[in-house]
């Protein structure tokens, strides 16, 4: 059986319609690109709406829950927020290697970002940024480890 994933967007403007969700598409492409069965993002705006979509995607208990967007230092980025909400256990080493590869990759406001990581009961979170050059830096972070660290939150050996 195909590990499950669920994909929400966090922005205001891409859920107001000022302009189209670009990083959940990317997202949700890699994803099953990887083998993972996964519906298109769930867009919602920035506030309280990120919290109750990661409620209800966890209640449903995906394998991945992957965000993109609200990471950053503006007031209404509360994605980090909502996600230290639902954690059990942080795993802050992807999150910092996914900053750290932003700033390899020639994007120094990409140490900015405030995205976690970590496991909500059989679920690995992760947040990634909202431009599309993070999602595209946070997924080939993620890629080589996901498999691995998913077999470790079932129990499975190191």
């Amino acid at each position: 059986m195909s590990p499950r994933a669920v994909v929400v967007t966090c922005s205001t403007r891409a859920a107001t319609g000022v302009y189209p969700d670009r990083g959940g598409p990317l997202v949700v492409e890699a994803l099953r690109g990887w083998g993972f069965e996964v519906e298109d993002a769930t867009v919602v705006p920035d506030g309280p709406a990120v919290a109750e979509a990661m409620e209800a995607a966890l209640a449903s208990e995906p394998d991945l829950l992957v965000t993109t967007g609200g990471t950053g230092l503006s007031p209404t980025d509360g994605t980090p927020e909502a996600t230290r909400a639902v954690l059990d256990r942080e795993v802050s080493g992807i999150a910092e290697a996914i900053r750290s590869a932003g700033v390899a990759a020639g994007v120094p406001t990409a140490m900015l970002s405030r995205g976690l990581a970590g496991t909500a009961g059989p679920t690995l979170v992760v947040n990634l940024p909202g431009s599309t050059g993070g999602v595209r830096d946070g997924l080939a972070v993620l890629e080589p480890v996901v498999q691995h660290a998913l077999s470790q939150i079932r129990g499975g050996d190191h």
